[in-house]
């Protein structure tokens, strides 16, 4: 009976039609379409980590841009709790991003999304360690947000059109 139910489950997974995002390896259309994504310059702190995770998933390299990454942020941290004395006693710091995938070839926007994420923040006594959680915080929906964002533009990569080595469809 469980022969039966394996080998029921091995056809029906083989016939879902699944195949591998990062397929082809460096080769790959989605390898070579998040390595030819250039970042657009985002201001304040928060953009500057996003931007430094976003360079760092997508891995440029030597290879031309096609399509530069627009994003603009948007970073709030706002009180939850009070405490008896009307002091704050818990925050939430919220990241969230809207970005634009655009071809440069013909400046069409080809994907436009929001990614997003939020943490909470224990607010001490000490001010010092609130404020290096509240930075501990933002480093790491940086790194939430970014991984968002490829995922998003990986996806896009596996959908579109696939385009030879001079950019041609």
């Amino acid at each position: 009976m469980k022969r039966w139910a394996l080998l029921l489950a091995a056809v029906a997974l083989s016939g879902c039609g699944l195949k591998p995002l990062y397929g082809g390896g460096a080769a790959g259309p989605v390898r070579s379409t998040l390595a030819a994504v250039e970042v657009a310059p985002i201001p304040g702190q928060s953009g500057w980590l996003v931007g430094n995770a976003l360079r760092d998933r997508l891995d440029a390299g030597n290879q031309t841009a096609r399509y530069r990454l627009q994003v603009e942020l948007d970073d709030q941290i706002a009180g939850l709790g009070v405490r008896r004395d009307d002091s704050v006693a818990r925050e939430r710091r919220t990241l969230r991003a809207r970005y634009q995938l655009v071809d440069l070839s013909s400046g069409a926007v080809v994907l436009d999304a929001t990614a997003g994420s939020d943490a909470g923040i224990d607010v001490v006594g000490s001010e010092y360690a609130t404020i290096a959680a509240e930075r501990s915080a933002l480093e790491r929906l940086s790194d939430i947000v970014a991984d968002q964002i490829v995922a998003r533009v990986a996806r896009f990569a596996q959908s579109a059109p696939t385009t030879d080595a001079t950019g041609a469809r």
